[in-house]
């Protein structure tokens, strides 16, 4: 059965309401999330309660800065996927807008959790704020647990091996600096960037590297470069690849977006949605002298990575 979304807290029916829920905005699933999220899974077995989660669209972080650089690292498709493998029956993507954004944390508890949603458990982690001013707190949602008859579960702070907090800042710090491997440490998986595949110039199938080419949308902007890649196809295969990200100086670019080369793949993927997980970062983008240098490079960075692909 597929994960069930529902984009609202208001006029539920019965048969939406009662599930154990993690409270969160779960950009980017790191460990830290999935403690939580595992948290709720468990109540909810313990109280014969679907398993829940609770997040937002959009996020907070977009409600309030609407010129903000993009940050995501993790759209709620991948969200969805990710939460219905984990086990996870029902998503509320609650809308983040003037009303959510005006009340306070007593409010977002009593009006929301408990007369609409109706939880019976909620799991958050150990620094969860909520409500107005972000004035909620992990102590004041175990209070309003007991006044409003649902039970709580605080998560206590994890870490990376190296002592790290599991952190969607510091996953994406890690992207724009372009350190895929520290990213899939911060995250316990790849960063990966989903998109439809739109017709480009069509250079690199000039070039002998034809290309998928894919809008960066609200994706936190990696490091601009070259990048060993896996690619998901809707059909769930996935082929090693040669990405480029960047604005493709060499031939007078101006937006940036990603190009993925999939190796020994002739199929046309035009309107399809693929999923590119960075692996490894192989060079920063630079400028060539013409498309001779370039188609040069690219043969070099495509051995390169299905050296760190094998």
């Amino acid at each position: 059965m597929s994960i069930e979304i529902i984009r609202s807290w208001q006029d539920l029916a019965p048969s939406q309401k009662g599930a154990s829920v993690a409270l969160g905005n779960f950009d980017g699933l790191h460990d830290g999330h999935r403690a939580v999220i595992q948290a709720a899974i468990d109540a909810g077995e313990r109280l014969g309660a679907l398993a829940g989660v609770i997040s937002f669209d959009p996020h907070p972080r977009r409600y309030f800065q609407p010129d903000a650089e993009p940050f995501r690292v993790m759209t709620t498709g991948q969200l969805a996927r990710a939460l219905e493998a984990m086990g996870v029956g029902r998503l509320y993507l609650l809308p983040f807008d003037r009303t959510m954004a005006s009340m306070s944390d007593e409010a977002f508890a009593r009006e929301v959790l408990s007369q609409g949603l109706g939880v019976r458990h909620v799991a958050a982690g150990f620094d969860i704020t909520f409500g107005k001013d972000r004035s909620g707190s992990p102590e004041s949602l175990r209070r309003y647990g007991a006044e409003f008859g649902f039970g709580v579960s605080i998560v206590e702070r994890m870490a990376t091996l190296e002592g790290v907090k599991y952190s969607s800042t510091e996953a994406r710090r890690a992207i724009a600096d372009g350190a895929p491997e520290e990213v899939a440490d911060l995250l316990g998986h790849p960063f990966a960037i989903e998109g439809e595949v739109t017709k480009g110039d069509q250079r690199g199938r000039l070039l002998g590297f034809p290309t998928a080419n894919v809008a960066l949308g609200d994706y936190v902007r990696p490091a601009f470069g070259v990048y060993a890649v896996r690619v998901r196809l809707p059909d769930g295969r996935v082929i090693p690849g040669v990405a480029n990200i960047g604005k493709r100086p060499t031939v007078g670019g101006e937006i940036a977006r990603l190009e993925v080369h999939l190796f020994d793949f002739a199929e046309d993927l035009y309107g399809q949605v693929i999923e590119t997980e960075l692996v490894s970062k192989i060079r920063p983008e630079q400028k060539f002298e013409g498309l001779d240098a370039l188609k040069a490079r690219i043969a070099i960075d495509a051995d390169e990575a299905r050296k760190r692909l094998a």
